[in-house]
Parts: C-alpha cells; structure tokens; sequence
C-alpha cells in the first residue's frame, strides 16, 4: 500500500456512502505531478532555466529553422495570456536568448527567434531532462510505458471535455494577463484553453488537500 491507498481507506471507513474510487487515480496523479515539478526544475536550474522559460525555448527550438514563432502561436502552444508570453519574451531576450525580428509577411508582425546561445542553452538542459525522465520511468517496460500513455492521453481528453470557461474564470483570467503584463503589452488577451487548464490544476489541488 502507498499513501493514497491508505488514504482511499480511511475515506471509506468514515464515508462509506459516497465513491472515492476517482482518488486511487487523481490523487496518484497530483502527487506525481508534484514530484516531476520539483524535479523538472533542478535540472533546468542547473542550467540558469526557469521551467517557463525552457517551455518558450523548446518551442521555438521544435519549430525547426529558423527557430522562429508569432507570439500569438506562442501564447496558444503555451496556454498563457497574451500579457504573459510578452513578459516572458522581453525576458528571455534581455537573457540574449531569443531576439524580435520582423515578420517579412506582416509589415506591423514581430517573429520571436532563438538565438545561437538560445538553441546551445535549451539542447544543453533537454539532454539532461530526457534522462532525468528515463530514469524516472525505469520500474515500467515499454509495453507498459505505451499502455499508460494511451490511458493518460483518454483521460487528458476525458479532463478537458468536462470542463466548462466561466466568466468567473474569464474574470481571473483578464486579472492575472493585467498583474504580468509589461506596460507596453496592450490589452490582455484571455485564452479559454488556458483558462480551463487552470480550472483543472485548481481542481485537483483542492482535491488533494480535502484528501490529505
């Protein structure tokens, strides 16, 4: 038995009549997405990243050459407010990571591109992430590896066909665009995809800690 196991147990001994049988999963899950948080970051800082940071960099490092995104497609690829992303960039050029080139498509379009120092600084922290989560699922063969990811994949979809976008959530959402934004950023723009994502992180917390 693990602690969620022991914790499904003593739920059923003093509420019996209610199913806690959705625990013996999603409290599995919020633990070990703790744990991947925490080691995700010691490796990215190991090398000057933040966990947001190495996330634009990869993306941008996946688009292939040139290396180079909209912040618009940045900012739906990432599920953070447009207010966000625009921090997040002046940042990481700030860093000599990435630099603003002009869209030679759109006259008024800004193109994000990784720097050479950039691609050196996210292939460098990759190669140690990747076997960072070998070793993490080592205990699994590769029949049970492919299992479990397409269980995962339902159950990511199962997730996100629940959820609803409220204008309570919209509300949040403008509220935390407006606390990141750069005073340049213009407006903030609220992605419902985001949003969900942080109805679902929320969720799950909450259940963790009634659970604990």
């Amino acid at each position: 038995m693990d602690e969620v196991d022991r914790i499904v147990a003593a739920w059923r001994d003093v509420r019996p009549d209610i199913d806690v049988t959705p625990m013996q999963i999603l409290s599995r899950v919020t633990r070990l997405s703790r744990q991947l948080d925490r080691k995700r970051k010691a490796v990215f800082a190991s090398h000057g990243l933040e966990t947001w940071a190495f996330d634009v960099l990869s993306s941008l490092r996946r688009a292939g050459d040139p290396y180079q995104m909209s912040p618009s497609a940045l900012t739906v690829e990432l599920l953070v407010t447009s207010g966000t992303m625009t921090n997040r960039i002046d940042r990481l050029a700030s860093a000599g990571w990435v630099s603003r080139q002009r869209d030679p498509g759109d006259r008024r379009g800004v193109l994000v591109q990784l720097t050479a120092e950039g691609r050196r600084k996210v292939d460098d922290a990759l190669s140690d992430f990747l076997d960072l989560e070998a070793q993490m699922l080592k205990a699994l063969d590769d029949t049970e590896c492919a299992s479990l990811a397409d269980s995962l994949r339902h159950l990511v979809a199962s997730v996100e066909a629940v959820d609803t976008f409220s204008r309570e959530d919209a509300g949040e959402g403008v509220a935390d665009a407006r606390s990141d934004a750069s005073p340049l950023a213009g407006p903030p723009v609220v992605d419902p995809a985001a949003v969900a994502a942080s109805r679902v992180q929320r969720s799950a917390s909450a259940r963790y800690r009634d659970s604990a």
